[in-house]
């Protein structure tokens, strides 16, 4: 791990440690030890987003899991994740995950497979996307979900998904010509629990990604080999159930 990782790691570790806290990206910078400027360079360098979208997305998948593994209220939620308004944080769930916190804990967390249905991206220009996920353990792995998104983090809807039942080829019809990035992730057979601790090398949870990719109209794009390794820190994945 080189210097600039370590700091990054740093950082992410003082994201999780103060998550109840409404801390702002000088404050991580300063845990970094780097001034602002230079550290939103370094950490849009080693995670692909920036230290805010990163911060956003931890506090997000904290709320799925309290959600999923508590009573507490929307509010007590809200809170709990750094945010002082419900609205605000409601707003950001809902546009990240694609439902409300409400309806989220109704469907136990369960909303992978909402890109099963229509996409709101209708258009008539669509291509394909083809690729092969692998994994070093793939008879260990559950189900894995494959997704098209317009960012390197899966907010909202994916464009279009495909979920297969162990690693494997993959083929997505009717993908929108343009811009995307391919992104996976799969539990272990046996776990059950929400995902969401920052913990290198948690076999628990694997991930991969590949993009940006571009989509043309009537053609497949071959993505090559998607490889899922264990969830590390500073990844820009969100938790999974």
């Amino acid at each position: 791990m080189d210097a600039a990782e370590r700091a990054v790691t740093r950082a992410v570790e003082y994201i999780f440690s103060n998550l109840h806290e409404e801390v702002t990206v000088e404050d991580i910078a300063r845990a970094a030890m780097f001034s602002k400027f230079h550290f939103t360079r370094v950490f849009q360098r080693v995670t692909g987003i920036s230290p805010g979208r990163f911060l956003t997305a931890v506090r997000l998948q904290e709320a799925k899991r309290l959600l999923l593994s508590t009573p507490m209220s929307i509010i007590q939620v809200s809170h709990r994740v750094g945010y002082s308004s419900v609205g605000t944080f409601s707003a950001k769930f809902s546009k990240s995950v694609g439902v409300p916190p409400s309806v989220y804990r109704s469907v136990g967390g369960k909303t992978d497979l909402r890109c099963l249905r229509e996409s709101a991206w209708s258009t008539s220009k669509v291509g394909s996307v083809h690729g092969h996920v692998r994994a070093q353990h793939p008879d260990e792995l559950g189900l894995v979900f494959v997704g098209v998104f317009p960012g390197r983090i899966p907010q909202g809807r994916p464009v279009r998904c495909a979920v297969l039942h162990r690693p494997g080829p993959f083929h997505i019809d009717h993908v929108p010509q343009g811009e995307w990035y391919v992104l996976s992730h799969s539990l272990s057979a046996d776990r059950n629990e929400v995902i969401c601790a920052p913990v290198d090398g948690d076999t628990g949870l694997v991930v991969g990604s590949t993009g940006p990719i571009r989509v043309t109209a009537d053609t497949v794009t071959a993505v090559g080999d998607l490889v899922l390794r264990p969830k590390r820190s500073i990844d820009r994945r969100s938790c999974s159930r």
